[in-house]
């Protein structure tokens, strides 16, 4: 069965208010965790965010470590010392995910062709750099998920097919794949066959219209993801992801509300 959570797109401006209000609203449209971006000072504030959890009665399901990326940090990069304070930064991460148990998805940080051209360098100093990650994970018990995202947005690895390769390559059990339907549609030629083609291996899901805005507002087939999804018994988290023209509030009740009616038939 599949597990749903609501991904908080800007966690730091969530922070600065009462977390509980939101949590609440969150568990009160059912879903049962709540996915967020690592910021600097997360951690140190990780105590109210466990109380907030606990409160609520969410789950931490997953971490987004992507926002790294824009304080300099990259895994492609030519300077060693910008690759090294990367793999510093998601060891970091794993501490704190081992806590709550959560998943870390690592995408962004990859980087960008304006960081290496060459992809087959890229991915030579990518898959090192993640192995080095891989051992740490494993030693704390933490998985991480490798997302594909779109070419728009990192240079590497956008497709399902070319992630699940990278993973080859890491050639540690602490990675696993993971999809994301707005970058299915504009990476992949099917919705579906990447999720039937992860099988077992599938470890987290991200949803999200073809616009980024309110479901149904696209033309994403929810109904055949949620389809596929069950076909592969997948019954870990996925979480809803909206980031425009939507409020917190408004997106989590009608994501929810329409999840329900394609799950339903």
């Amino acid at each position: 069965m599949i597990h749903y959570s609501y991904m908080v797109i800007d966690t730091h401006s969530l922070f600065q208010a009462e977390l509980s209000e939101a949590f609440d609203l969150v568990k009160s449209c059912g879903y049962e965790g709540v996915e967020l971006n690592l910021f600097p000072g997360l951690a140190a504030d990780s105590t109210r965010l466990e109380q907030a959890l606990a409160t609520s009665g969410l789950t931490l399901p997953s971490l987004l470590t992507g926002a790294a990326y824009s304080d300099g940090l990259c895994l492609s990069s030519a300077d060693s010392g910008v690759r090294q304070a990367a793999v510093s930064y998601l060891k970091d991460c794993i501490e704190l995910a081992q806590r709550f148990q959560a998943i870390l998805v690592v995408g962004l940080l990859q980087g960008l062709r304006s960081d290496e051209p060459d992809p087959v360098i890229a991915n030579g100093r990518i898959v090192a750099a993640l192995q080095e990650v891989g051992v740490a994970a494993q030693r704390q018990g933490v998985e991480l998920v490798i997302e594909p995202v779109n070419h728009l947005q990192v240079g590497f690895n956008n497709s399902v097919a070319e992630v699940r390769q990278l993973i080859e390559a890491i050639g540690s059990p602490a990675f696993k794949p993971m999809v994301d339907t707005i970058h299915m549609n504009i990476e992949d030629t099917s919705l579906t066959q990447p999720i039937y083609d992860c099988g077992g291996e599938l470890r987290h899901v991200h949803l999200c219209e073809s616009n980024g805005s309110a479901f149904g507002s696209g033309h994403i087939d929810f109904g055949a993801v949620l389809k596929a999804l069950g076909d592969i018994d997948y019954d870990g988290f996925a979480s809803v992801k909206v980031y425009r023209d939507a409020t917190l509030e408004e997106a989590a009740v009608a994501s929810m509300e329409y999840l329900r009616r394609h799950a339903s038939g």
